[in-house]
């Protein structure tokens, strides 16, 4: 099945349709470095299918740079499939124009993607005076609809924060699935947890699914994986490492193990990619070293207002108290959000022998990126890239069950 990804992001959610055997014809994104991240990522695809995994290897270990594998293994078609633009006003014209020239007289079975959700999120709407009420991209579902009106995918995934429910005491998702509804789709959604899905993170999310009018469909029912992983599962193997370690590869330090092997994390090579992390200030790395003793010792979680005078920064003690949040190395991950491409205070590592923040790697195992995936434009590109993702195994459930509804499913009602 072909398929389009809209405000692809890094790739997350396409991921996990090509995991499930479906082609995408293309990706529309506004971040340039994500565009690059999407690139690399569909040499991999290229490449593995050409059973020539040696030179992707070659490429994010630094034996060659980049100019040197984009031009000797990329291609045209790939080059041509990632379309960094944004959605809406006359950039459709050319996004069209692009899409039907790579499609030819390919039909597109699915439209898959979410437009950006801070316009949604209970964050963005608390630290916003109006509520967000204004940002634009609260109507880029409308953008989303045309694409459906274009191309009449049999199936498209939709996906957003929770907040969306609320959003405007629900005016905003329940205008949305009535305009949905009016360009020819049937609709629904649930509000499904990454952990029922493999994720080491408890994150929730909203996955609305809507079908052709016509077509006999109906809204998947996504099987809880049960697993008893804890993030130790997926830190235990990583190399030991300081505040502002930068070298671009180092060894596994452990062999696999159930959670990695199980879940395709780790992809058979001996060397693991971008398991680096940012400095730190030694007022951080004081208040760090707090947050981790709290948190070990007592299971607690260190409150703003009980820092030392001497180490706090701002009188305001009542917004934000969590603002330092140290992983849990025995359960789950909390929620993995762009901001960790400001600071890593949300995401400190549970190790008093590694006083830091967590790596770029590990912010991608926690988000269930295997290994072998890159991220393009350096630390805080990766970071939020990371951050904004759709887990690719959450994705690739979701991919799974939608395929094989189409795949078993009579084509249309009579």
């Amino acid at each position: 099945m072909n398929f389009i990804d809209l405000f692809s992001g890094a790739g997350g959610l396409s991921e996990g349709f090509i995991r499930a055997g479906c082609k995408p014809i293309a990706h529309v994104e506004i971040d340039a470095k994500a565009c690059d991240t999407l690139e690399t990522r569909l040499v991999y695809h290229k490449l593995r299918n050409e059973n020539n995994l040696n030179a992707y290897y070659q490429y994010i270990s630094g034996k060659l740079n980049r100019n040197t594998f984009i031009e000797d293994y990329s291609s045209e078609d790939i080059s041509n499939s990632v379309i960094n633009s944004a959605i809406g006003g006359k950039n459709n014209k050319e996004i069209f124009s692009i899409i039907d020239n790579l499609a030819g007289d390919k039909s597109i079975d699915l439209i898959i993607g979410g437009p950006p959700c801070q316009a949604y999120s209970l964050v963005g709407r608390s630290r916003d005076k109006n509520g967000m009420k204004d940002d634009p991209r609260n109507f880029l579902y409308k953008e989303y609809a045309k694409f459906l009106k274009r191309y009449a995918p049999k199936v498209f995934v939709f996906e957003n924060v929770i907040g969306l429910v609320s959003a405007d005491k629900g005016r905003y998702f329940k205008n949305m699935q009535a305009y949905f509804k009016r360009v020819g789709y049937n609709l629904d959604f649930t509000v499904q947890r990454s952990e029922d899905f493999g994720v080491l993170q408890k994150r929730r999310r909203i996955i609305l699914i809507g079908w052709k009018k016509e077509f006999n469909f109906e809204y998947p029912n996504f099987e809880k994986i049960e697993a008893n992983f804890t993030i130790k599962n997926i830190f235990e193997d990583l190399k030991k490492i300081k505040p502002g370690f930068k070298e671009p590869v180092s060894k596994y330090i452990a062999p696999t193990n159930e959670y990695l092997e199980k879940f395709e994390i780790r992809n058979g090579v001996d060397f693991v990619t971008q398991h680096t992390t940012r400095p730190h200030n030694e007022q951080d790395l004081e208040i760090y070293k707090l947050a981790i003793k709290k948190l070990l010792r007592n299971g607690e979680r260190l409150r703003y207002p009980d820092l030392p005078a001497r180490l706090k920064t701002h009188k305001n003690e009542n917004a934000f108290i969590d603002r330092f949040k140290v992983v849990d190395l025995n359960g789950l991950s909390h929620t993995m959000v762009a901001h960790i491409s400001k600071d890593g205070h949300h995401y400190i590592y549970p190790d008093l022998k590694q006083v830091r923040s967590i790596s770029i790697r590990e912010a991608a195992r926690i988000q269930s990126f295997p290994d072998d995936y890159y991220f393009e434009g350096g630390q805080g590109a990766s970071f939020k890239q990371i951050g904004n993702a759709v887990p690719p195994l959450m994705a690739e459930s979701i991919a799974n069950k939608i395929k094989e509804l189409i795949t078993y499913e009579q084509p249309t009602k009579n």
